[in-house]
């Protein structure tokens, strides 16, 4: 018996690999910046067939096109010969009659080296894109290296990666071979392939055990700056507390995270963040920041991925779920999926005790005044369901700001509604619960799955007013039912280049001033023919020194209104970068900000409201 149970064991594992696609990634032989992709496909059942790279991913929300990246594409037949192929687009490739293909081969290059030329397509956000660095790293996020065919999606993966000598691979994926040449995974189909990230370098890695919860953290240092055990500590601190915010609703037995340092001599990067998955996240953050703004950004940023596994990862729509990578179609809820888990990023440091009141209300603060540089008219429905074209992408990042403000505003109308009984986190385990994974719900149906879970159909007035309708969130209203005010003051008349000074970059390489893609330009920038793409260099003739930063800050704030200044920027022309200057007149943008704060004789109503809204108890 024993003897048959192993025979037809080895029987059902050969005919899983026979019916599995087989790819192998080869990061022994690396060619000119370029790393070499085979996949084997198991029998064909249709003869015309459409080969694709995604055109986005989950998470993502925007068009990045990763099939740009491969080039040297073959299509082969069970006998060896090449078949002919059609490219559609950059990322599909149509062939007929191909009912015998068995194998395609490409190269891929990585995305990270194209980050600073934005002359012919927007960059890839760096977590969710690609680094090949021979001998130093890589950043396998495996949706810029292997793609799908139409209808086999559904067929599984065998995940084969040659690895060079004595380099190590963090991931939430198990290796299923013993050698130190390879690593061998398996995966259920592409959606799990595109949701297992992979990083691999010379070891640096910690492990340990959270709250029940088997964590693995890698850490890429260009320069040896940090080591993964610099950080285990914060780590271990945040992961407990997000455990204990989330309760039942975390099932996660084991989270891998990838920290990528950029600096020294590697590539020009500057989409610092991370991108969610399941079981995993990567992260892109600069070196040269000092270890407590490292902690501090693992603790905002991370905690975001990980509360991601409860949404959308794990409760969401059908748009989602049977997610078209060729042609995506978006969900209408950013405000939850993205905005809802911001707010959790924050209330749960409050919650647990990370940060004291003061600073969370700070933290709403400045939410507030960053989403007045994007329409509060625009209903956020619509633009979520509209993402990826032109006329709304650049309203995206507003999702982390008055999306996670909906959440809070919502958080605190049912804690209202229900004498403190229920609040935000609780409609979202009511929603877990309902739905979860393997069952999503219809786009059009959440705010009818609220109103059940919650039991208030004020839940929809809500909804409808300030999340698929077009009026502005009266924030004070709410921030008074919990003993919170608002005060209206002037900021001081400022000269920068972008409104929100907050949103400036450093790029160590050139020693200049780079700005994300979304920022919106300041009244001077816009008057001098300023684009966002252009990096800073110098101010009048006064040149940016990291060292010396806050000479050059001084500097800017004896610029008097109507002086004329003259910046000199670097701006991409094409495959050459020209530097050229730009003079105007100095113009001084001066907002109207509101400062919140604990109100110093609140009434028992709101006192106790606050209470439960800042700690989570009933």
């Amino acid at each position: 018996m024993k003897k048959t149970a192993i025979s037809l064991g080895l029987f059902a594992a050969f005919m899983a690999n026979a019916q599995s696609i087989k790819t192998t990634i080869d990061l022994v032989n690396v060619k000119d910046d370029k790393v070499a992709v085979t996949m084997e496909f198991p029998k064909m059942k249709s003869g015309d067939i459409k080969f694709h790279f995604p055109k986005t991913v989950p998470g993502t929300y925007s068009v990045d096109d990763y099939g740009r990246f491969v080039e040297g594409i073959k299509f082969y037949d069970n006998k060896g010969r090449e078949i002919a192929y059609t490219k559609v687009n950059d990322n599909t490739y149509s062939l007929k009659n191909a009912k015998d293909l068995t194998k395609v081969t490409y190269l891929v290059n990585d995305s990270f080296d194209d980050e600073m030329d934005n002359s012919k397509h927007k960059a890839v956000f760096s977590p969710s894109g690609t680094d090949i660095e021979e001998g130093k790293v890589y950043m396998i996020n495996t949706h810029g290296f292997i793609g799908y065919i139409d209808n086999m999606q559904d067929v599984p993966y065998q995940l084969i990666v040659q690895k060079p000598a004595g380099f190590y691979g963090t991931t939430a994926l198990v290796d299923q071979d013993k050698s130190d040449a390879t690593d061998t995974f398996t995966l259920a189909n592409y959606a799990k392939v595109t949701d297992s990230p992979l990083m691999y370098t010379k070891p640096d890695y910690i492990t340990f055990n959270a709250g029940g919860m088997d964590l693995v953290l890698g850490v890429y240092s260009p320069t040896g700056k940090y080591k993964a055990a610099d950080f285990k500590d914060n780590l271990e601190k945040m992961v407990l507390a997000q455990k204990k915010f989330l309760g039942d609703m975390n099932t996660n037995k084991k989270y891998a995270i990838m920290l990528y340092l950029s600096g020294g001599e590697g590539p020009q990067i500057k989409g610092f963040g991370a991108l969610e998955h399941h079981e995993s996240t990567s992260v892109v953050l600069p070196e040269m920041m000092p270890k407590d703004a490292i902690d501090k950004t693992i603790t905002d940023v991370v905690s975001h991925e990980f509360f991601h596994t409860v949404n959308p990862l794990k409760t969401h729509s059908e748009e989602i779920h049977y997610f078209d990578y060729a042609d995506p179609k978006m969900s209408q809820h950013l405000w939850m999926y993205e905005g809802g888990t911001e707010y959790f990023a924050n209330l749960f440091q409050i919650q647990e005790g990370l940060i004291n009141k003061d600073e969370f209300l700070q933290r709403m603060n400045e939410k507030i005044t960053n989403s007045k540089n994007y329409d509060d008219t625009m209903p956020f429905t619509v633009m979520s369901k509209n993402i990826l074209k032109d006329e709304y992408k650049d309203q995206y990042r507003n999702v982390y700001e008055k999306g996670a403000l909906l959440a809070m505003c919502l958080d605190i109308e049912l804690r209202k509604l229900s004498n403190g009984e229920m609040g935000y986190r609780d409609m979202i385990r009511k929603l877990s619960q309902r739905f979860g994974e393997n069952k999503p719900f219809k786009d059009d149906k959440l705010i009818d799955e609220l109103v059940t879970v919650t039991g208030y159909p004020q839940v929809k007035d809500f909804y409808n007013k300030y999340i698929a309708g077009n009026q502005p969130t009266p924030y004070a209203e709410y921030l008074n039912m919990v003993g919170v005010e608002a005060k209206k003051q002037d900021t001081p008349p400022l000269f920068w280049f972008i409104k929100d000074p907050n949103q400036t970059g450093y790029n160590e390489k050139n020693n200049t001033f780079v700005f994300d893609e979304s920022s919106a330009l300041s009244p001077f920038a816009k008057s001098v023919g300023f684009k966002i793409t252009d990096e800073i260099v110098s101010l009048d003739g006064k040149t940016i020194d990291i060292q010396k930063m806050q000479d050059f800050i001084s500097y800017t704030k004896t610029i008097k209104d109507g002086q004329n200044v003259t910046v000199t920027v670097l701006r991409k022309n094409g495959d050459k970068t020209d530097k050229i200057e730009l003079k105007g007149k100095a113009i001084l943008d001066k907002m109207t900000i509101e400062t919140l704060q604990y109100k110093a004789n609140p009434t028992p109503a709101e006192q106790k409201l606050q209470s439960q809204w800042l700690t989570g108890k009933k």
